[in-house]
Order: C-alpha cells, then structure tokens, then sequence
C-alpha cells in the first residue's frame, strides 16, 4: 500500500483518501453556508435590532480581521498538532458560535459570538484540513483539492438561499439554529470516522525550517509580497461584495430577500466553477512553455474582471445584473485557480504553508476594512457607489501583478 495512506499505528484502506474529501467536504460546506448567513438575512437583522449601516459593517469586519489574525496560527499548529483534533475543535467552535448568534440581541453580541467566535473557530479549519487531504492524496492531490474547494462554492449559494428562506418565513434566527446545530452533529460524525492520522514530524520526517529562516525566506521574494498585496484587494473586493450584495439586490433593484440572497452568489460562483476549471487546465499546459504564465493569468482574472464589477452596481436591469455577475465570477475563478499555485512559483517547498498563512492573514485583514467602509459609503453616497468603487482594487491588484512578472519574477522563480 502506498505511503499516502499510511496513519502511523496501521494503513488506511485505499477508498478511505475518498472517504476523507466526502467528510471535509462536508465540513467545509458548513464553513461557508455559516458565514453567509449573516450576509443574506443583514436586511432582517438591521430591521430587527435597529442596526445602522456603519454597525452592519463593522460586524462583519470584526469577523475577517480576528480571522485574518488567527490563521497563521492554525498554520503553524497544523503542523504541531494532531490535524483531527484541530478540525474537530474548530467545527465545534464555529458552529456553537453559530448558534449563539441565533440567541444575539444586539451589537456586541454579534461582535462577540459571530465576529470572535464563528471567525476564530472557522480560521482553525482550512489549513489542517488541506495539509490533511495533501498527506493522503499523492498523484490524485490537486483533484482531491479540487473537490474540496467547491464546497466552498456549494456553501455559500446554498446558504444564500435557504438562509433568506428560513429568514422570511420564520424569523432570522433560525438559519442560525439550523446551521450550527448541524455542524455540532457533523463533528461527531468526523469524530467516529476520521483516522487519527499523525503529523508528518512523528512519522518521521524532517522538522520544519525555523520561523526566522522561513521570514527571511518569504520576505525576501519581492513578488510573493506582491501577490499578496494583490491577494489583499481581491479579498477586500470579495468581503465586500458577499457583505453588502444581498442587501444591494433587495434595496435597490427590490428582489425578495430570498431570491436577492440567492442570486447574489448563484451566478457568480457557477461562473466563477467553470473559471476555475478553465484557468487550471490551460495555465498547467502553458507552464512548461511559459513560465510567467499564472502570474499573468492572476494579472488576467482581475484586470477583466473589474469592468464587470462596476457594470453590475451601476445597472436598473436585474438581467444585466445577473449576467455581470456571472462575467465577474468567471474572471474570478480564472483568478482562483492560481492563486497559490502562482504563489508556489516563487516560495521553495519547504516555505510554502507559512507563505500561505501569511498572505491569507495579509488579505484578510485588508479586507476586514471593507465592510465597515461601504457601510459608511451607503449611508452618505448610496450602496451603488460603494460597490462600483470595488472595481477599482480589482484593477490596482492586476497592475501590481504586471509589475512583479516584469520586475521582480526572474530573479525570485523557483524551478
């Protein structure tokens, strides 16, 4: 039996690799449907506890910035720890922190159980979970990634619409109930099936490189700072647009909070599947001819994608809404799908899951700035312009892009 499947005491049976993905699958579903609950039912809330725009935002701001804080943390214990014990201790924390904001009266509240709590706890997840599918997954890794990030997509359109649903007909709370609840029950369903699989340190392998050569490493590639710098204004555009986009479709182009909440992901991440498709396929065919080529891809997905991004907020047409939508997802999948892998190009490997807690903390706490700021916009310049001012930080993040492929790319690449 090959080494991928090994667990340290005894092997795993080679369809348990499979079995893993279905159950992180899963999981990771309920990571995102939780998140956009907020997103989707804010009109409900706002109506209900007499919150301003500005409160709105700062909410879900709190949110990205205490995750942006602690996942190079999850990082670096999911490599210290036992990867299970970390799932499973963060699906119980976001998930009780999901049914706590169900119980909220008010604005700490929500700061408190969705903005600490469920960000904590969801910050916890992705990095032992990848780290988890890349131990059992050798030649069938990047498949097996593959399926799990579209859970990502399948969260948060599903929870668009049945978390608006649940909403109208029996009051916000409720999809909070529900998706916390489940999320309790799935921990312990991961906690009967899942191996407790040992990190790679205990089996044997070589310790991890020390944290200042592993600083000096990453700082010194002036176009991974670059990427990440890029990364931040794509979360800063994404935290944004999941935030107030719901609310966008029901205020101003006067959907029902259902159908708002629902079309405000369903175009773009079913866009954004086959973008991802896309760019995946033809820049690892173009790699071994070009070398830049997923830098410019990334530079291509975000560069495209901005006319779209403005076109969207700008319209009275609910159909060219939709359709912007779905040309802003597709752009952005292209942009997805090397996300890292463009990241890989320039980190060597021993380096690369710091690199990538630091350019998610980087981003995410760029990010964390955008809802509070188009809440401000709405409330003194209208929602429309706040959102076609994201536009912008889509273009600023291609040019940055550009201008690491052509200063900084030869001299940092990694063969």
């Amino acid at each position: 039996m090959s080494n991928d499947v090994k667990t340290g005491q005894s092997e795993a049976p080679p369809s348990y690799k499979w079995t893993l993905v279905a159950l992180l699958w899963v999981a990771f579903f309920l990571h995102q449907g939780n998140r956009q609950i907020y997103n989707t039912v804010l009109p409900l809330i706002q109506d209900a506890l007499k919150l301003s725009d500005t409160q709105a935002g700062l909410v879900q701001t709190v949110f990205t910035a205490i995750y942006g804080v602690c996942v190079p943390l999850a990082g670096f214990l999911g490599d210290r720890i036992r990867r299970k014990r970390q799932i499973l201790i963060s699906i119980i924390v976001f998930s009780v922190g999901t049914l706590l904001t169900g119980l909220g009266g008010g604005l700490l509240a929500f700061i408190v159980f969705y903005g600490i709590a469920t960000g904590a706890g969801e910050a916890f997840y992705y990095p032992p979970a990848t780290s988890l599918l890349s131990r059992f997954h050798d030649k069938s890794r990047a498949m097996a990634l593959s399926i799990h990030q579209t859970a990502l997509y399948a969260g948060i359109t599903f929870s668009g619409f049945f978390s608006a649903y649940l909403g109208q007909r029996y009051g916000w709370r409720t999809p909070f109930f529900l998706f916390g609840g489940a999320g309790v029950i799935w921990a312990f369903v991961l906690l009967i099936f899942m191996r407790n699989t040992p990190n790679e340190k205990h089996a044997g392998t070589t310790e991890r490189p020390p944290i200042r050569e592993t600083l000096n490493h990453i700082l010194s590639k002036r176009s991974a700072i670059a990427l990440a710098c890029a990364f931040g204004c794509m979360v800063y555009v994404n935290v944004g647009f999941h935030t107030w986009m719901p609310t966008y479709l029901n205020q101003n182009l006067e959907l029902p909070l259902a159908k708002a909440g629902f079309s405000a992901v369903f175009y773009h991440y079913i866009c954004a599947f086959f973008g991802v498709l896309i760019g995946g396929r033809l820049t690892d065919y173009w790699a071994k001819k070009r070398k830049t080529i997923r830098f410019e891809a990334n530079a291509l997905g975000l560069l495209l994608g901005a006319p779209f991004i403005y076109i969207m907020s700008q319209t009275d047409s609910t159909t060219t809404c939709f359709i912007m939508l779905g040309l802003f997802g597709l752009f952005r999948g292209i942009y997805d799908s090397n996300l890292f892998a463009s990241l890989f190009d320039v980190i060597k490997p021993q380096y690369r899951a710091s690199a990538t807690g630091l350019m998610l903390s980087f981003a995410f706490l760029v990010g964390a700035f955008s809802p509070t700021i188009l809440g401000i916009m709405k409330t003194h310049f209208g929602l429309s312009a706040g959102l076609s001012s994201l536009s912008g930080f889509y273009v600023l993040g291609g040019i940055i892009i550009l201008v690491a492929r052509s200063l900084w790319f030869k001299k940092d690449h990694v063969e």
